[in-house]
């Protein structure tokens, strides 16, 4: 897994310095897919190097790319070694000009996460965890906040492409504004959950897509964060590749904001 970790840390090293070529120079352009997902051609760009390079190493493994490939089916059933990557998580930030993005790229064995690599180039933080072994930002060792009031954490969440669902996250919002020292929105899921493995922030909640978070959740599982969901994982599903509702936090701040978050569900 050494082996595999280093490849990965190289290829999104390679992955990092591209995106920042592309947005330096003069042809960058975007579009928009499902009508409001901004997509750049720098995450097609980074996209074709990820998968090329994997493809070229390990010629028998599957891929899910966000980009390129974005539906394998029920992953739980693929047993076949598999990598998860989003080539540009935060493509809004990059594309207009804020730093919170990166590549995420994770490797999947024996239906588990093994290897996870979350790597901002425009702040040169490259973090990094392999089952058993740790967290790590620029190979030093990272571990969760201490914190154990809810009321002096810092708290991430996100808000969806799609608006019409945005009714039940206002209460959601409210009730952790209001007993949190402040929230956090930095457009980068990847990166908050890495925030959180480091202690910049204590909790992160929202839903999201697997690319988002398969890397920066081992990475904050190892950091030493409880991992889980404010609402019922459905019957049959493994909770680590389920998507909605997802909750990760430091031991002391997990059942507190999972209990927040659950009544104000409440009707």
């Amino acid at each position: 897994m050494t082996d595999i970790l280093q490849f990965t840390q190289t290829l999104a090293r390679e992955a990092g310095e591209l995106i920042v070529r592309e947005r330096a120079g003069v042809g960058l352009s975007h579009e928009y897919k499902n009508a409001d997902e901004l997509v750049t051609s720098a995450d097609l760009k980074a996209d074709g190097l990820i998968c090329e390079s994997i493809a070229r190493r390990f010629p028998q493994h599957k891929i899910l790319s966000e980009e390129s490939s974005p539906d394998l089916g029920d992953i739980q059933r693929i047993t076949t070694p598999l990598w998860i990557v989003d080539p540009i998580d935060g493509s809004v930030n990059y594309a207009h000009g804020h730093n919170q993005s990166g590549i995420s790229i994770a490797y999947m064995e024996n239906s588990r996460i093994q290897i996870g690599v979350v790597f901002n180039p425009f702040s040169d933080e490259m973090f990094s965890a392999e089952l058993g072994k740790g967290a790590f930002l620029n190979e030093k060792p990272i571990r969760v906040s201490t914190e154990t009031e809810l009321r002096r954490s810092l708290i991430a969440t996100g808000f969806p492409y799609d608006k019409s669902t945005l009714a039940p996250m206002i209460p959601r919002l409210h009730a952790v504004l209001s007993n949190c020292a402040d929230i956090r929105r930095l457009g980068s899921a990847a990166l908050d959950i890495c925030f959180l493995a480091m202690g910049r922030l204590e909790g992160y909640y929202e839903s999201l897509s697997i690319w988002d978070f398969a890397a920066a959740l081992l990475i904050a599982k190892e950091a030493g964060a409880t991992v889980g969901h404010f609402s019922d994982v459905p019957p049959g599903v493994d909770p680590q590749f389920y998507t909605q509702d997802i909750l990760i936090a430091n031991p002391a701040i997990f059942p507190q904001l999972q209990a927040l978050l659950q009544a104000a569900d409440m009707p």
